[in-house]
């Protein structure tokens, strides 16, 4: 379960539907072309809480059918209704996903015993294992060092997903658990979690620049980190024009002027704005993408 997972976008069309054909050039263009070693599917850049239950089975079912055995896969279940995310375990378990793994509950002030609760409560009912999603940024949800000693103990908890630029909480949480998992949860932070010593990376940007990030992994495995951190640049300088032109938009148009059917966004968010097309193209051709 170590290595390169994307974050999976999802093709939409302008009802906010799925397309099922587009998604699956989008899991066959991470595969075939980015060459990562794992889908993170319905996590927040599939806009996983847009969508309804329904929809989340579908895309559950189009990926695991695309992608097969070629690589592992992990469905992010997490959903502020606990029975919605127990369903949607068990069904990704069904369908033989590699392991779950849940947003921290998010909105309301819940105490860590709901938090550790929610997740017991997901691990028991399903019997897959869990990797937790701690993004506090956008849930408001820190878990501190004693709370990973709480949830770590269940050894159906098999890593992090650790989307914080905390580093010496990472290096801590590192040194106090070598034998989980802790996957780097910012793309543009990569090569500062393979210094931490993480095991992988779970990122948005990897669905288009994939390879890259790869280049950074293999250099800072090879210890070669000067190389590494000069890859990171040219990495950032691809993350900062996304961000200046809207990350899911722009990712999406991104596959699009390639030729990939990656749809649009689902509403509330906004569309992407066709006259920044050029810039999109420009980007694409700047960086190979």
């Amino acid at each position: 379960m170590k290595g390169l997972f994307t974050a999976l976008l999802i093709p939409f069309d302008e009802e906010g539907d799925v397309k099922e054909a587009g998604l699956r050039q989008v899991v066959r263009n991470n595969i075939d072309v980015q060459k990562v070693d794992g889908l993170y599917v319905n996590g927040s850049t599939g806009e996983n809480f847009l969508l309804s239950t329904d929809q989340k089975k579908f895309i559950f079912d189009i990926v695991k059918d695309e992608a097969g055995d070629e690589v592992k896969l992990i469905a992010q279940v997490g959903s502020i209704n606990l029975e919605e995310a127990v369903e949607l375990g068990k069904y990704a378990t069904g369908l033989g996903y590699d392991s779950l793994s849940a947003v921290t509950p998010f909105y309301y002030p819940f105490s860590f015993e709901e938090i550790r609760d929610y997740y017991e409560t997901i691990i028991a009912e399903t019997g897959n294992n869990m990797i937790i999603y701690a993004i506090p940024a956008l849930t408001g949800v820190s878990i501190s060092m004693e709370q990973f000693d709480a949830l770590f103990s269940n050894d159906k908890v098999i890593g992090v997903k650790y989307t914080d630029n905390d580093f010496f909480a990472l290096e801590r949480l590192r040194r106090r658990y070598p034998d989980k998992l802790i996957y780097s949860g910012f793309d543009e932070m990569l090569v500062y979690g393979m210094l931490s010593g993480v095991d992988g990376a779970i990122g948005s940007t990897y669905n288009v620049n994939g390879r890259r990030s790869r280049r950074i992994m293999e250099l800072c495995e090879q210890n070669n980190f000067i190389e590494a951190f000069e890859v990171q640049h040219e990495a950032n300088d691809v993350i900062e024009r996304i961000l200046e032109l809207g990350i899911y938009q722009t990712l999406k148009e991104i596959l699009n002027v390639k030729g990939i059917d990656a749809g649009t966004t689902k509403k509330p968010l906004s569309k992407f704005d066709p006259s920044k097309r050029h810039k999109v193209e420009q980007l694409v051709k700047d960086f190979e993408l």
